[in-house]
């Protein structure tokens, strides 16, 4: 794969969790950096889930090396959010790919 292939636009999130005063807390979304990257599509599959028809898509979203990813994390691509399941490491320092899994709003 060249770098010229990582042609789409999307934004690495981490999770910050932020106490409610009651004891809680919530989970809010905060922007990391903004990277290029490929998105593929691996998989997608329909299920039935209580009652309900439920989709799952999978991805595998190729990036720049860059230290500190971790599958806690996401990427946001406009109105869509890929949530990272896995981070592996491709030719040593040069790119990672996140096999990631397409989560709706």
């Amino acid at each position: 794969m060249h770098i010229a292939a990582m042609r789409e636009r999307v934004t690495l999130e981490r999770p910050v969790r932020i106490a409610d005063g009651g004891g809680g807390a919530s989970v809010i979304w905060e922007a990391v950096t903004a990277l290029w990257a490929q998105v593929r599509p691996i998989t997608g599959e329909e299920r039935l889930r209580h009652d309900q028809l439920a989709g799952r898509l999978t991805h595998e979203v190729f990036i720049r090396y860059r230290p500190g990813v971790l599958p806690a994390m996401r990427f946001r691509q406009e109105a869509r959010i890929l949530a990272i399941v896995a981070v592996v490491e491709v030719e040593r320092r040069t790119r990672l790919k996140c096999l990631c899994e397409e989560r709706t709003l």
